[in-house]
C-alpha cells in the first residue's frame, strides 16, 4: 500500500494545498484585503512561517506565486504587483521586490470564516 508522506495533496473540498490555504488565512487575518494597498510579499511571507507554516520561505512564496499567477489558475486569489513569472517559465522575482493582496474572489472564500462553521485543528 503506496501513501504519500512528502507531498502535499490538494483538499478535495477547495482545491487548495495547506500552505495555500494558510498564506491565504494570514493575509485575511492581517487585513491584506483587496480595498487596502498592497503589501510586500516578504511580509506576508514572514507573517505565514512566523505564524502557521514553520517549513521555510521558499514553499510558502512558491505557493503564494502560483495563486497570482491567471495561467496556473482559473480564477488568481492573490492579487500581484510586480513581477510574477511569466507563461513562458520566467520566475517571478525575489519576495523582497513584489506585493500583493486578497484578490475579490478570495474574499469571497473568506466571506463567512468568523461564522467558525468549520472546525480549526
Amino acid at each position: 500500500k503506496y501513501i504519500i508522506q512528502d507531498r502535499a495533496i490538494p483538499d478535495v473540498r477547495d482545491g487548495l494545498k495547506p500552505v495555500q490555504r494558510r498564506i491565504l488565512y494570514a493575509m485575511y487575518d492581517s487585513g491584506n484585503t483587496p480595498d487596502k494597498p498592497y503589501r510586500k510579499s516578504a511580509k506576508t511571507v514572514g507573517d505565514v512561517m512566523g505564524n502557521y507554516h514553520p517549513h521555510g520561505d521558499s514553499s510558502i512564496y512558491d505557493g503564494m506565486v502560483r495563486m497570482a499567477q491567471p495561467w496556473k489558475m482559473g480564477h488568481v486569489l492573490v492579487d500581484g504587483h510586480g513581477n510574477w513569472g511569466s507563461m513562458d517559465d520566467d520566475p517571478a522575482a525575489a519576495m523582497r521586490y513584489t506585493e500583493a493582496r486578497l484578490s475579490p474572489i478570495a474574499m469571497a472564500m473568506m466571506r463567512d470564516i468568523e461564522k467558525r462553521t468549520v472546525l480549526f485543528k
